[in-house]
């Protein structure tokens, strides 16, 4: 891998989103429209907008202006940003030490808890629902339909939220 800025406008390129139900067109780094082949690797972590970062949440780091998603309808553009159609390889979540409170940045070391775990898929939607699965177990008050993007994902056709019939492996490890 290689490490490249992404803090200048002059590193985004304007694509189209035409599958996008309110969020039609946005910029994305220029070095994802060149690479051969891109992986999603997202950190598990509360948010107060979209309640859960994961899969599908952490497109907005490849988009150039988040600011605009966020005051149009953040959980609809989060799904419309993740029909660009070239995706990635895989989307690897670490949830290793979540933040399970005041995110997305944080106020403490009780925000955070160590849990352990990492989820894998080819399929956001599938990932996410994983994901938020697993962070109702330390976060009660968040419910799966409360992260609304990844509903309106599955509606998108971006993938599926019954992972019950997906072929999904537990890996233990001590």
């Amino acid at each position: 891998g290689k490490m490249i800025p992404g803090n200048d406008e002059s590193y985004y390129v304007e694509v189209e989103l035409p599958a996008g139900v309110k969020f039609k067109s946005t910029k994305l780094h220029k070095a994802l429209l060149e690479c051969d082949v891109w992986f999603n690797m997202p950190v598990l972590k509360h948010h107060g907008g979209a309640k859960m970062t994961c899969a599908m949440k952490n497109y907005l780091g490849i988009n150039w202006d988040r600011r605009v998603l966020h005051n149009i309808d953040l959980q609809q553009c989060i799904a419309d940003l993740n029909t660009w159609p070239k995706k990635p390889a895989l989307h690897i979540v670490d949830a290793y030490r979540t933040l399970k409170a005041n995110g997305p940045q944080g106020k403490g070391p009780d925000d955070v808890v160590l849990t352990k775990a990492l989820f894998a898929s080819q399929d956001p939607v599938a990932v996410d629902t994983a994901s938020a699965k697993f962070f109702n177990q330390i976060r009660t008050d968040i419910s799966l339909s409360d992260i609304r993007h990844i509903g309106n994902g599955e509606k998108l056709g971006l993938g599926t939220t019954n992972i019950d019939s997906l072929n999904v492996k537990r890996i233990t490890m001590s």
